[in-house]
């Protein structure tokens, strides 16, 4: 076959034995990348660049693949109405037609359609784009065949979108470095960069490692698709829509060569999409630093934000915001913006009139108060009573509106129902789990530490 004769001639022979190289590559979609390709990606190709992957991405079984992925993570209809639900039920003709249509080159991406949600913490509102099902579709099968290629590329200090990385590790690698001295911190912020980010900066990074034709067409068609929200417009210099399935990667291999140039200079940089930070040993090399990153930005076409970029001298209490964290005094609280965030989410949760048990309500509070907790978990242990108390007040407001009160709750109210009323009604607390992450995490310490002794019991939640 034309593709089998293209694939030996650019993979090497000694790829053949791959040993263990699907293990070394779970996240690698398997209808695409097959053990010889992952052994080749390991060994490096013929030339560095990939010539034929639009057959394997373009197949029936890779576009089956991708939907699978797209209906777990859910989401709305694009600008052609269609749920996915819909697309499932047509999957039998929807996926052979698309498959066809991207292999014969006929392929066309449909506009996105724009939708306002809050920004956390302010009165205003941020764009996100919803690209339809089919799209979304072809961009995972897209995704999942570029992904892997780049993996083999990006740098260690980059943990943003990346399968196997979080912002647990990102934040741990930023506590690491600050206990080591590197107390001299470069907090930086791209301006606008989802809304102005070169393509020409995305597709030479895209073709540095990738020749194939229709994959690098379709990638260009996909930048430059239009928003439709009160009108259609489009863009073909710059722009990648945030809520795009492939944007993150994108973002991420046009950033590549700002990881390259910390790799280059010797300076430590933790990268996760566009929000990083430098950390550095000293005021003159944070300085240094910071122009050299300014230098980078302007040939392409990026910026500082001129208010947000910033030195910080934590040696000297001064403090800064890392992925929703603030790093304070040798601790870590959730920023203020993140409580903020919370706050709006519970108030939506639990509206006065709200026609139904108080249980159930609590039972869709809960993953929205263990997720939170989940993620800022490593938060001082003063981050979290405030928290409990706000979910509370607004579930006696709840209540105090049932029994006709019409008021604010008040001190008879916090001993008609107590903090024992809301444990007893599965409500999730997060000043008792914090408390029992605790106790567990310094009984494991002692019992690796040999010395036989458990923690202190866990004192009784107080409070409102």
């Amino acid at each position: 076959m034309k593709d089998e004769s293209k694939e030996s001639a650019t993979v090497p022979e000694e790829t053949k034995q791959a040993g263990d190289v699907r293990a070394r590559w779970a996240c690698a979609e398997p209808s695409i990348w097959t053990d010889r390709m992952l052994g080749a990606l390991e060994s490096g190709v013929k030339g560095g660049k990939w010539f034929s992957l639009n057959d394997k991405a373009f197949s029936v079984l890779s576009l089956e693949s991708a939907f699978s992925k797209v209906k777990a993570n859910g989401g709305s209809p694009g600008v052609d109405g269609w749920t996915i639900s819909r697309f499932e039920s047509n999957l039998a003709d929807e996926i052979p037609r698309l498959s066809k249509s991207l292999l014969d080159g006929t392929y066309r991406p449909q506009a996105i359609r724009r939708v306002w949600i809050p920004k956390p913490g302010t009165r205003e509102r941020r764009p996100l784009g919803v690209p339809t099902v089919r799209d979304r579709v072809v961009q995972t099968a897209l995704r999942n065949a570029l992904e892997p290629i780049f993996e083999q590329e990006f740098r260690e200090g980059s943990y943003g979108f990346r399968p196997g990385r979080s912002c647990g590790q990102a934040l741990k690698r930023v506590w690491t470095d600050l206990e080591n001295g590197r107390t001299h911190v470069v907090d930086a912020d791209l301006k606008s960069f989802f809304d102005t980010i070169p393509h020409a900066l995305m597709m030479d990074g895209l073709k540095a490692k990738v020749s194939d034709g229709k994959i690098l067409r379709l990638v260009e068609a996909f930048l430059a698709q239009g928003v439709m929200g009160e009108e259609l417009t489009t863009d073909d210099q710059e722009g990648t829509p945030q809520g795009s399935v492939i944007s993150p990667l994108l973002a991420n291999i046009a950033l590549h060569g700002l990881d390259l140039l910390a790799e280059a200079n010797g300076f430590e940089l933790v990268r996760y999409a566009d929000d990083f930070v430098a950390l550095c040993i000293t005021r003159e090399e944070a300085e240094s630093t910071l122009e050299t990153i300014r230098e980078w930005t302007i040939p392409n076409g990026l910026s500082l934000h001129p208010d947000k970029t910033r030195l910080v001298d934590y040696g000297k209490g001064e403090t800064f915001e890392f992925l929703g964290y603030e790093f304070k005094g040798g601790k870590t609280f959730p920023r203020k913006k993140s409580i903020q965030k919370l706050r709006d989410k519970v108030r939506d949760l639990t509206p006065r009139t709200a026609g139904r048990s108080l249980k159930a309500i609590v039972a869709d509070l809960n993953p929205v108060l263990r997720g939170w907790h989940r993620y800022f978990r490593h938060s001082y242990h003063t981050s979290f009573p405030s928290v409990d108390q706000f979910v509370r007040q607004r579930l006696r407001a709840i209540l105090c509106d049932r029994q006709g009160y019409g008021r604010v709750p008040r001190g008879k109210d916090l001993q008609r129902w107590p903090v024992a009323y809301f444990h007893g009604l599965g409500l999730y607390s997060m000043v008792q789990a914090h408390a029992e992450s605790q106790s567990s995490s310094r009984q494991t310490t002692n019992r690796r530490a040999g010395c036989g002794k458990t923690a202190s019991p866990v004192r009784r939640e107080g409070g409102t």
